[in-house]
């Protein structure tokens, strides 16, 4: 799977991982050492994320029901806890730099294929 923004025309992610069972998104990327260029990883639902026992730092998108971005998050630090977002259907976690180099700002669309 491959994410754009299709506000900025800007490519976000081309190896995609979806954690949507319960196992899934509670591992996210815990235990994990780096997280490659090109990856992301979507949790869903998702309404607000931990950082606890992270060995790196990550960029995170919450995006709503509609994929478009509802908070940016650049990155975020090991050890960290998000605010609660109601209407994030699911986020977005990427390695740092991705939202900086996209462009991706509050209010962007995206989209999924």
């Amino acid at each position: 799977m491959k994410i754009t923004n299709k506000t900025k025309n800007t490519i976000l992610a081309d190896d995609v991982i979806i954690a949507d069972t319960p196992s899934r998104r509670m591992r996210g990327l815990l235990g994990k050492k780096d997280f490659d260029k090109g990856r992301a990883m979507i949790i869903r639902p998702c309404q607000s994320i931990h950082t606890f026992f992270m060995r790196f730092s990550i960029d995170v998108l919450f995006i709503d029901k509609n994929n478009k971005v509802i908070k940016v998050i650049p990155d975020l630090r090991p050890f960290r806890l998000t605010p609660v977002y109601l209407d994030s259907a699911f986020i977005i976690e990427m390695p740092v730099g991705v939202i900086q180099l996209s462009l991706t700002s509050k209010g962007d669309t995206l989209i999924f294929e």
